[in-house]
């Protein structure tokens, strides 16, 4: 494969206005193929898809875009602008200028999973969102449930997994902390400082509720067994929620969507392939 210019696949740079922020969308790929819309994590911006889209542009339109506060998306909103729901609606808005006339396949990573499932589980997400591709992000409430199921009736093998996963969140309290923008700031980490509203919004105390969260979109989690601050039985614990859904092992770590382009590519492809919508 040849080296990737700059943007990669991407060709096309358009704005969707969502008031305190301008989104930066970035397209390129097949114009008449069916659209996969990428979205990342933290502390990244829509290059880190640049492996996986180029895989794709073949045979698909390939869309990422900036999250708001990060790259190309600077806002200074306060943390309130920051919650799951304004997230959500912030994809649902690159949904309807990129694709206004059939759904799109999303493929979420880190915190780009988190929001999408918020989007997924909304009643009738099912018409603008063919399928969810889920890379190393739970839906927070059925991480919730789970807790709470677990302490309600616990079993050692649902407290060790959720101690399992206790340590590898152990870092969430210094990025919801003061001293967090202090320190990365200090490191020259602007993307990271930005991105910790993400974090303060979501994962604070009361930030989340126990709703029930379910859908009827086909969900495909890729689910990389060398994450350190993702474990699998966070994956898992969708099962109940979701009509239909495909749990895949990967043995690489948790951004293996840039260390592993082809296997993230080739999963998106066959999963995109099973539940494209008949035309």
């Amino acid at each position: 494969m040849s080296a990737l210019s700059e943007e990669g696949p991407f060709t096309d740079r358009r704005v969707v206005p969502r008031g305190d922020v301008d989104l930066a969308v970035f397209e390129g790929g097949a114009p008449a193929g069916a659209v996969v819309l990428l979205v990342h994590g933290w502390p990244d911006t829509h290059r880190m898809w640049r492996g996986v889209a180029d895989l794709l542009a073949d045979d698909y339109r390939v869309v990422a875009y900036d999250t708001r506060g990060q790259g190309d998306s600077v806002t200074g909103a306060p943390d309130d602008a920051f919650t799951l729901d304004l997230l959500a609606n912030d994809l649902v808005a690159v949904i309807d200028a990129v694709s206004p006339g059939r759904p799109v396949h999303v493929v979420g990573h880190d915190w780009g999973s988190i929001q999408s499932w918020e989007a997924v589980c909304r009643p009738g997400a099912e018409e603008r969102i063919a399928s969810f591709c889920s890379i190393s992000g739970p839906n927070l409430t059925h991480v919730l449930s789970w807790v709470r199921g677990t302490l309600r009736h616990p079993t050692l093998r649902g407290l060790l997994d959720l101690a399992g996963q206790a340590v590898s969140s152990s870092y969430v309290p210094f990025l919801v902390s003061p001293m967090a923008p202090v320190v990365l700031g200090a490191m020259g980490q602007r993307t990271m400082v930005s991105g910790l509203r993400y974090y303060r919004a979501n994962l604070t105390t009361g930030s989340r509720s126990a709703r029930d969260q379910r859908t009827q979109v086909p969900v495909l989690q890729l689910v990389p067994t060398r994450d350190v601050a993702v474990r699998p039985v966070t994956a898992a614990v969708s099962e109940p929620f979701v009509e239909t859904i495909e749990r895949r092992p990967l043995p690489y770590g948790h951004w293996v969507a840039r260390t592993h382009p082809e296997v993230v590519a080739a999963e998106i492809r066959w999963f995109v392939r099973h539940t494209q919508p008949a035309t």
